[in-house]
């Protein structure tokens, strides 16, 4: 779905809070491949303590900070696998860390990390998280993420999603693999640039600082744009967010004219 331009992500950050009236800000994540690229970017935070890579995006989002990181950064393989820093062995794929906590058996779990989208593990060393608006001043050959990272809730997201589909519809599937949700969203955004929903997990909520109503979006900063141009299409035929009650015992027919041609509601 992704075109060629450059947008301009400042813009894109502000225009989506406006639209879908977010909570945080947008953020743009990029892979590097090489750990040198950390000391070049400004004012760029490394952690001072052992994270999730939950807690390093909810930092990016939720306080608004450039955070910098490897794989040495993060609590152990799962977090690592899901974007390339690590893992992907086969003590990983056993799942046998995973069996008899999310899942009955080790036959079951390693199913689960058969099922999971993760970047290719080797070819990166490094991922910089931080507020969309902020990569700009990155300098340049720096300054466009692989992706964007948005929570938002439900009602938000399928209407984000509806001005995805106002041109050049497609249908999406999504998956659900469970616990490692972000396998759902950034994993598989990294791996895929394709757009990407997910219904963050456990560990997201309880470590991420993810609302029990929020989901996550992951997809390329032009497919953002695409949606945004949709999402005012849209809103001139009166199909505006946040969405108005219009009423469970009202005649339908006056709503629905609003948006539909004369005679067709």
């Amino acid at each position: 779905m992704t075109d060629t331009a450059t947008p301009d992500l400042a813009a894109l950050a502000q225009q989506l809070e406006h639209t879908l009236k977010l909570r945080v800000p947008p953020i743009g994540v990029r892979l590097f491949e090489s750990a040198e690229v950390l000391g070049t970017i400004p004012k760029l935070r490394r952690p001072q303590a052992v994270h999730t890579t939950d807690q390093i995006v909810a930092q990016a989002c939720r306080l608004g900070w450039t955070m910098g990181i490897t794989g040495d950064d993060l609590v152990g393989p799962q977090c690592k696998a899901v974007i390339g820093l690590g893992g992907q062995d086969e003590a990983w794929y056993s799942g046998q860390q995973m069996a008899g906590v999310w899942y009955a058996t080790v036959e079951d779990s390693a199913r689960h990390q058969a099922a999971m989208n993760v970047v290719p593990v080797g070819q990166y060393q490094a991922l910089v998280v931080a507020p969309l608006a902020k990569w700009a001043g990155f300098g340049a050959g720096l300054d466009q993420p692989d992706i964007a990272l948005f929570y938002a809730t439900p009602g938000a997201m399928i209407y984000f999603i509806n001005g995805l589909q106002w041109s050049g519809y497609q249908r999406f599937d999504w998956s659900v693999v469970g616990e490692s949700s972000c396998a759902d969203s950034w994993g598989r955004a990294l791996k895929t640039r394709e757009p990407s929903l997910s219904i963050p997990c456990f560990a997201e909520r309880r470590y991420g600082g993810v609302l029990d109503d929020e989901m996550l979006m992951a997809l390329t900063p032009a497919d953002m744009a695409k949606s945004l141009t949709g999402m005012a299409a849209l809103a001139k035929n009166g199909l505006r967010y946040p969405f108005a009650p219009y009423g469970i015992q009202q005649d339908v027919r006056a709503g629905m004219g609003v948006s539909y041609p004369k005679g067709a509601a």
